[in-house]
């Protein structure tokens, strides 16, 4: 059944305030500083926008609609270019819930530590916990259309954290003495940590599935997906940057890379915040999850028939256990949030959304185009190619050093 724009705009706007608007304060803010942050943030909107609208235009050409990123890439560009958008497409998925489960372990040590702070127990073990009810949950619920009321929870759980980060961010710093704003770092390394928040910034706004969404949207597609975008990019980034700021504003330079580490406040609301934050990350994984599930379900051989057959399931909980597994062994060998969120903007988000956008834009339309618009779509391919590279080499670089520092499997 195709869906209303809104309810479409209401999907993507859920998706941009997931759990990971816990770590922007921490990931962006800190290294770039009031004003860099600030204009970080809108121009990333802004650009969002724009390169999301390039490609919701492109969903019906060529006599025909493209429900699949790599569909409409491998009709523009042939074979070769589909394979590739693919391997990028699960590339970035594949990191998006890696990041997932560091963010859900994280939330339950938080959980952990407010109610027994005697530090047994290590974030690599929550990391595990949380692949375990991932894994669990990606058994029971068979395919994307099962969620259902689940995808209400998941609203219910979002507003539940960041209401009360927002409320207790505004009480911290309002009885707290000034902060120190200023970047920290050396000159050398805050080149790395600014170019590195780069790509940080343009993950927080990029699902990197853009045409599987546009296929459930009601006639006129292009049309009703644009409305859905602009109420995205307005209204839906609202509470994102209301967290963003308040925790920034709050704690400073200190603000941690998990805004809910740094608040203080009545341990039940901390509490229940954290579980909120982890009951939404096992959601939010499934939905990402799923264009996998999906792959291995048709690949591997799923049977018709009742999903919880002992067939299906038992195929379910190897196929879908061994994917977690990987998952959450990456997850815990390396939790390093903003280091992820950074490495997956470089690799994936720069190159599906910014590059392919204005390329694709540029060799589909480009008898109907001026030469300025020409020229402004080859500038976009080229500034976004370049901070594509220069954000991998400084995720890779931030991982070595985190690595070095923390080592692997670290307690966090």
């Amino acid at each position: 059944m195709a869906n209303s724009w809104f309810q479409v705009g209401f999907v993507l706007t859920t998706g941009i305030n997931s759990a990971y608007v816990l770590g922007y304060s921490g990931t962006v803010m800190v290294p770039l500083g009031w004003i860099g942050g600030t204009v970080g943030l809108l121009l990333a909107t802004a650009l969002s926008l724009y390169a999301n609208i390039l490609v919701a235009k492109l969903h019906e050409f060529g006599g025909k609609r493209h429900i699949r990123y790599r569909d409409l890439a491998g009709h523009v560009y042939g074979r070769k270019i589909y394979s590739l958008t693919w391997a990028l497409q699960y590339v970035n998925l594949f990191m998006i819930n890696t990041g997932y489960i560091i963010l859900a372990g994280q939330a339950l040590k938080a959980v952990y530590v407010l109610l027994r702070d005697d530090h047994t127990l290590k974030l690599p073990y929550f990391i595990a916990m949380a692949g375990f009810v991932c894994a669990i949950f990606a058994f029971a619920i068979p395919h994307l259309s099962a969620l259902g009321f689940w995808l209400g929870f998941s609203t219910a759980f979002s507003l539940i954290y960041i209401i009360s980060a927002i409320v207790l961010s505004f009480q911290n710093g309002m009885d707290a003495p000034p902060r120190d704003y200023d970047v920290p770092g050396s000159s050398g390394s805050k080149i790395f940590t600014t170019i590195g928040a780069a790509a940080n910034l343009v993950f927080a706004f990029n699902t990197g599935m853009l045409p599987e969404i546009q296929a459930t949207v009601k006639q006129p597609v292009v049309e009703n997906m644009k409305k859905a975008l602009y109420f995205q990019f307005t209204v839906g980034v609202l509470p994102m940057y209301a967290v963003t700021f308040m925790g920034y504003w709050a704690f400073g330079s200190s603000t941690s890379s998990y805004l809910l580490n740094s608040i203080s406040g009545p341990a039940w609301v901390k509490i229940m915040a954290n579980l909120a934050a982890f009951l939404q990350t096992v959601i939010a994984l499934h939905i990402f999850a799923s264009p996998m599930y999906e792959y291995l379900d048709t690949k591997y051989g799923r049977s018709r028939g009742n999903a919880f057959s002992f067939h299906n399931l038992t195929f379910r909980i190897l196929v879908r256990g061994g994917y977690l597994t990987v998952n959450t062994l990456v997850a815990a060998l390396l939790p390093f949030l903003g280091d992820f969120m950074s490495l997956t903007g470089a690799f994936s988000t720069f190159p599906l959304t910014f590059i392919l956008a204005n390329h694709m834009y540029l060799v589909v339309k480009r008898n109907k185009l001026t030469t300025l618009q020409k020229l402004w779509h080859w500038l976009n391919v080229t500034v976004f190619s370049i901070m594509s590279a220069a954000a991998a080499i400084a995720a890779l670089r931030l991982i070595i050093v985190d690595s070095k520092t923390y080592h692997f499997f670290a307690d966090l």
